[in-house]
């Protein structure tokens, strides 16, 4: 299942004081998290993302509002996530096209990435994710 997106479940402890969720890299997500990003203030017209990544995995929670993830493998598989509890997240392997959009007012998109920021790896065209994947 690493070879395409996913919905992740993570556990919520809680009790009258309130909840908290803990996310370990390997026991809860499928690789060790090496850069923590959030995005915030985008409206719902925004779209973010717009890009792949040659080395990089990622897992996305919307810790607060909602957002819409859109996935596109290059090979004719499109799917789309909703973001919209703070202890659920999709898992987006490497070489996937990802679209962040329809951002509630109130939305953080929480991002945790495998590998540390490198432009090189950035894929931010698609016709060439499109040859790139064709290629593969």
């Amino acid at each position: 299942m690493m070879d395409k997106p996913y919905m992740l479940q993570f556990p919520q402890h809680g009790d009258e004081r309130g909840w908290l969720v803990v996310i370990e890299g390997v026991n809860d997500v499928p690789f060790d998290i090496k850069r923590i990003f959030y995005i915030y203030g985008s409206d719902e017209s925004v779209i973010r993302g717009r890009h792949a990544n040659r080395k990089s995995e990622f897992v996305l929670i919307n810790v607060c509002g909602s957002c819409k993830v859109k996935t596109n493998d290059g090979r004719g598989n499109e799917d789309i996530f909703v973001l919209d509890k703070p202890h659920a997240g999709i898992y987006i392997p490497k070489l996937v096209w990802k679209d962040m959009y329809d951002f509630s007012e109130d939305s953080i998109l929480l991002c945790m990435a495998s590998e540390y920021y490198d432009p090189e790896e950035y894929i931010r065209d698609m016709d060439e994710f499109l040859s790139e994947m064709s290629e593969v």
